[in-house]
């Protein structure tokens, strides 16, 4: 997360209008201490990081909330620090997800859904996404609807599936897709395809390839956000392809009264910026008259505050 740095680093103030934004796109991280001269001037404290990177994209993928529940203070510094139309869309503990299998969990879901509430209150709630674990089969269905049934509906909620019985396009797979839209329930779309299309060119990706699972490709919709998760490579000419894809699907659902949520992992966090700027620029091809992601050393950031040109569509 790099240390702090005596050198003082102005901190934005301005807050961008995410909130009329018709899709939302991010990274899987808001700190990287490679990010200097990217997303925040060297020498900004780690402490500061949410703040400049909360300007310069509209959300971001919590995957720390996974292994560990940090106290309700923590959330509310995080609350306190973002710009106020900036959205969270973290990840439910593993307590709840993967050890408990969703059972027997009533103390570890209040405690989650206490601190989650802080940012629903402050309208900095984006998609909370359920990752279950690789063994949670169909098997477990009854389990995953009861669990559902627990969720404030009024919530914004997503869910990621990886064991092969969701994919096999019939009984398990329909049912689940309709449970979910039952619930109004996103089913998080997981596509790993552009990291494993070429061989490892580093340590990085040598690690991201044998960690990340090869989940069959979907673009299944079944609420009103389609979550996107993108697993790309350092090299974002070696995913131009996928990324060209993608924006003609991003583009369709915009166009057709969807606001997708969009991220964009690499191997290497450092690239994972680039990566979303790539895929936004893609998008916008498509629908120019959406706004660009500003940058944090340009003149974009003193304007922020005006209105941006983009193209007006129904949010939910």
């Amino acid at each position: 997360m790099g240390k702090p740095s005596s050198q003082k680093v102005a901190i934005p103030r301005h807050n961008p209008k995410w909130d009329i934004w018709s899709y939302r796109i991010g990274c899987p991280v808001w700190g990287c201490r490679n990010w200097g001269e990217i997303i925040y001037p060297n020498g900004t404290p780690s402490e500061d990081y949410l703040q400049w990177y909360s300007r310069l994209f509209p959300t971001v993928e919590g995957n720390s909330t996974f292994y560990a529940v940090p106290p309700k203070s923590t959330f509310e510094k995080w609350r306190d620090a973002s710009a106020d139309t900036f959205q969270f869309s973290f990840k439910f503990p593993r307590k709840i997800s993967h050890e408990l299998k969703l059972t027997r969990c009533d103390d570890e879901l209040k405690q989650w859904l206490d601190c989650l509430s802080v940012l629903y209150e402050s309208g900095r709630l984006g998609p909370t996404f359920l990752q279950l674990a690789p063994s949670f089969s169909f098997a477990h269905c009854s389990q995953l609807e009861l669990f559902l049934k627990q969720l404030p509906c009024e919530w914004p909620w997503a869910v990621e599936v990886r064991h092969q019985d969701w994919f096999d396009n019939g009984v398990c797979e329909a049912r689940l897709d309709a449970m979910l839209r039952q619930h109004s329930i996103d089913r998080v779309l997981f596509d790993s395809r552009p990291l494993n299309s070429n061989s490892a060119s580093d340590e990085t990706e040598q690690a991201s390839q044998s960690r990340k699972p090869k989940s069959p490709f979907r673009i299944t919709v079944t609420g009103k956000r389609p979550m996107i998760r993108l697993i790309g490579r350092n090299n974002a000419a070696e995913v131009t392809n996928y990324w060209e894809s993608w924006a003609e699907q991003i583009a369709t659902w915009i166009c057709d009264g969807y606001q997708p949520w969009i991220f964009t992992h690499a191997p290497d966090d450092k690239f994972a910026p680039g990566l979303a700027r790539l895929l936004h620029e893609f998008v916008r091809l498509r629908l120019p008259d959406l706004a660009e992601l500003p940058g944090f050393n340009s003149t974009d950031l003193a304007g922020m505050n005006e209105e941006p040109k983009m193209r007006q569509l129904p949010l939910f």
